[in-house]
């Protein structure tokens, strides 16, 4: 639409740094008949132009000047190229006389790297390409070669990440071939991608887990069939290995990591691409502190500095810092541990338990446990900017965390759970319901022995070691409640429950709600839940807790924390009640005498405490905002009820004649009868 001697003269004017009439030659030069050679060129000149304000918006030095404008790629797209960029890149899908265009891995990659610059600087680039939903395919397709790899990977994440609509996997082309052809390292990085698209997207609302919510989603699921998320979830599994090699990927040691050749080659990726800029840096600030201490052989130039291949320098001597080797795995064991994370959670559950079993990642879990996952952290331990090494947002706390998740998932309501322990504790297992005069679990009977963790501890013992160990103000003591508390959900296990109380889990847990009288409302909310677990029905817990409890004054406080918020301690009240239950209607000395003895149970017993709880629990539910993440299985499990005897307790409670003492309705005056029936109705 311009001519060159136009945008020149404007140039002058408006500084446009010479883009438009770059972009007017690259146009000239990628016709569909072009070598594409003067294209390259023009893309050479280019791509420093928009990186320089890249790499500013990436720094520290961005937030110092809020209002900064990028001018660079502002014009870059004002003049169309991105669009044309795009054009460019999707040439290999156009056909001349039955053959496709080809262009050159180098070429993609300058393609690549400007696109993500535009997008970091430019608002609304990002989104303008997740609209174009065959561009986001054929971007997959670009992951074949290992020199567009991490460019493509990093493109596409950004272009998932405000993506309206989840992008399906089966329309990927080749899908199988491209993931079962991806190296180790290649497949950890895609991980970043895979968290995208098979993770339910987040619609904002917080109420989307609530009984409603997930009413109305299953009504939804029966008529439109499973979610992009699922399909996508099922394209995976349906890949032979794929599962293998993420156990794989999450259980490899440090020693035996890509070696030092692959990991510089990456290292070099990350130099020259932004999106891992505040990573490189840290890794390179780790790498020269520890050269400084131990010679080591590595120097990396300072950001900005040219370099004539990207490279950092290195001696004959290519020997990695230990410091960067670990953190170079943490960083790809976090993206594994969260898409089987995932997984455990889909609707193939139990498909992925079974090859998560066969495979040993929990065994393997158990064997990095010391030494990389709950490592201490050494003086040069590697934070991103602005951060420190107790923040969230680290690596080495990010990891902690997504390991307790995975954890909790293994663990929650399946057989499988057994595997976290050794056969040494198996055995103990046995031996409590053998002293205890009870049947032996089935799941323990049945437990694989040759899948179960080796070595002195068990990876739930090694978990009730730390978590003991935790300092009050820990972000992981709510997590780690969360994994252990998973291992006993579940048709309540004497022998379960005794095993965690001879590890003196139900003293840690009443030493942090009454000695230490934690503040934080979900650290309290998972310790109640624990403890509430730790205690329905046994009753040498009742025993211990009143060793423990063993004052008024000590009582008293903890009657605070529990009063101080019901939402958070309604689990361990209907816990405790339903034991009382129990107790009452058992013929046993051993549970007279804690029936006398113990203060919690005297407290719930009285026909006083019940209705004031009955009533404040009554309060605080709304229809809107309740929760049941599980089914009416897992209800008979815990309650130790059956489900036909709690719908005929809702019938009674229902019904409509208000001559009946037990109906709810008989108690409700007239005038308030039609509230919320248009919303019952519904």
């Amino acid at each position: 639409m311009f001519t060159e001697t136009f945008l020149a003269e404007r140039d002058k004017q408006s500084k446009w740094s010479g883009i438009p009439q770059l972009l007017l030659k690259l146009y000239a030069t990628s016709h569909l008949h072009s070598d594409f050679i003067e294209c390259q060129n023009i893309l050479k000149e280019i791509s420093p132009l928009l990186s320089m304000e890249a790499m500013a918006f990436v720094t520290e030095e961005r937030k110092l000047t809020q209002e900064t404008t990028y001018p660079n790629t502002y014009i870059f797209d004002l003049f169309g190229g991105v669009d044309l960029l795009v054009e460019i890149l999707m040439r290999p899908t156009i056909s001349i006389r039955g053959q496709k265009l080809k262009i050159s891995d180098e070429m993609s990659k300058d393609c690549l790297s400007i696109l993500y610059n535009t997008c970091v600087c430019t608002e609304g680039v990002t989104k303008r390409l997740a609209e174009k939903n065959d561009f986001v395919i054929f971007l997959f397709t670009l992951m074949t070669s290992k020199k567009t790899f991490l460019q493509t990977a990093t493109l596409i994440e950004d272009i998932l990440g405000v993506k309206k609509e989840m992008i399906r996997l089966d329309e990927v082309p080749n899908l199988s071939s491209l993931v079962s052809n991806f190296d180790q390292q290649q497949l950890a990085n895609f991980c970043r991608i895979l968290a995208v698209t098979i993770s339910e997207m987040d619609t904002g609302n917080d109420d989307k887990h609530t009984l409603l919510a997930k009413n109305a989603q299953q009504k939804k699921s029966l008529s439109l069939g499973p979610s992009a998320a699922e399909i996508n979830q099922a394209a995976l599994l349906s890949i032979p290995g794929f599962v293998e090699r993420l156990c794989k990927l999450a259980t490899r040691k440090v020693s035996e990591s890509t070696g030092t050749a692959s990991f510089l080659q990456e290292l070099e990726e990350w130099y020259t691409w932004l999106d891992n800029a505040l990573v490189l840096d840290a890794l390179m600030r780790v790498a020269n502190e520890e050269s400084e201490h131990n010679q080591a052989s590595i120097v990396f130039p300072p950001p900005g500095a040219s370099e004539e291949n990207g490279l950092p320098h290195t001696s004959t001597r290519t020997q990695l810092p230990q410091s960067m080797k670990i953190m170079h795995e943490i960083m790809y064991k976090l993206e594994v541990l969260y898409v089987l994370c995932v997984l455990l959670m889909g609707r193939q559950r139990n498909q992925v338990h079974r090859m998560i079993a066969e495979f040993k990642l929990i065994p393997g879990l158990n064997n990095l446990f010391d030494k990389l996952i709950w490592r201490k952290h050494s003086a040069s331990a590697l934070v991103l900017h602005g951060h420190n090494q107790n923040c969230d947002c680290s690596p080495d706390i990010t990891l902690k965390i997504q390991f307790l998740r995975l954890l909790q998932s293994f663990s929650d309501h399946h057989e499988n759970k057994y595997l976290l322990l050794n056969n040494q504790e198996l055995n103990e297992l046995s031996a409590i319901s053998l002293k205890a005069n009870i049947p032996e679990v089935d799941a323990v009977l049945n437990t694989d022995r040759s899948l179960v963790c080796d070595g002195k501890r068990g990876l739930l013992t090694r978990l009730l070691q730390v978590m003991k160990k935790e300092p009050a103000e820990s972000s992981f003591r709510f997590w780690q409640a969360r994994a252990v508390e998973s291992f006993l959900r579940g048709t309540t296990s004497y022998a379960d429950q005794m095993f965690l109380l001879k590890r003196g889990l139900l003293e840690h847990i009443l030493y942090c709600i009454v000695d230490s009288e934690c503040k934080s409302r979900d650290v309290l909310q998972s310790y109640f839940d624990l403890l509430g677990e730790l205690m329905k029905f046994n009753v040498d817990a009742f025993k211990r807790f009143n060793k423990y409890i063993n004052t008024d004054a000590k009582f008293q406080v903890f009657l605070k924390q529990i009063n101080s918020s019901l939402v958070d301690s309604n689990m361990l009240v209907r816990c405790v009640t339903l034991s009382l239950d129990r107790f009452e209607n058992q013929v046993d000395m051993k549970v007279a005498e804690v029936l006398s003895e113990c203060r919690l149970l005297a407290y719930i017993s009285q026909v006083p405490t019940q209705m004031s709880f009955l009533f404040r629990l009554i309060n605080i539910i709304h229809v809107q905002t309740l929760t049941q993440d599980k089914d009416s299985t897992c209800l008979e499990n815990s309650s130790c009820i059956s489900f036909s005897y709690w719908k005929e307790t809702v019938s009674i409670l229902l019904n409509p004649d208000r001559q009946s003492s037990s109906a709810l309705v008989s108690y409700i005056e007239e005038p308030y009868m039609d509230i919320d029936r248009d919303f019952t109705e519904e």
